[in-house]
């Protein structure tokens, strides 16, 4: 008899609270949640576009959407996301299927637990 182990992938997202909270000095509430929201629509959208290119083989589709996903978790403050999206990106152009597949995987994970987090943190 085989004994199998299941891992448990999980990582703690952490938010930028400060760069948040520039946003909304900045722009005032109500445009900071219209940024907020629209950012959050991109990125899932960016997200399911990654997956989709990756399934296909589109691998310049994939690593300019990696890169402009990066560019907005930065911005929003959500610097684990915008360092795994970086990854993917080195890992599409340095041609490493096994590290791509794996990275990918990650950014769909830390990218659902991101938009989770910004989301829950809005209704603060």
């Amino acid at each position: 008899m085989e004994l199998l182990t299941s891992l448990q992938q999980r990582e703690r997202v952490t938010l930028d609270s400060d760069r948040l909270n520039d946003l909304y000095v900045q722009l005032g509430q109500h445009a900071a949640e219209d940024v907020v929201c629209r950012a959050l629509e991109e990125m899932a959208a960016r997200l399911s576009h990654i997956e989709k290119s990756y399934r296909a083989g589109d691998w310049d589709d994939l690593r300019k959407n990696a890169r402009g996903l990066g560019a907005i978790a930065d911005q929003l403050g959500i610097t684990i996301l915008a360092h795994v999206a970086r990854d993917v990106k080195t890992c599409v152009e340095m041609s490493d299927p096994v590290a791509l597949a794996a990275t990918i995987a990650r950014l769909m994970r830390v990218g659902e637990s991101s938009l989770t987090e910004v989301w829950d943190m809005q209704d603060i």
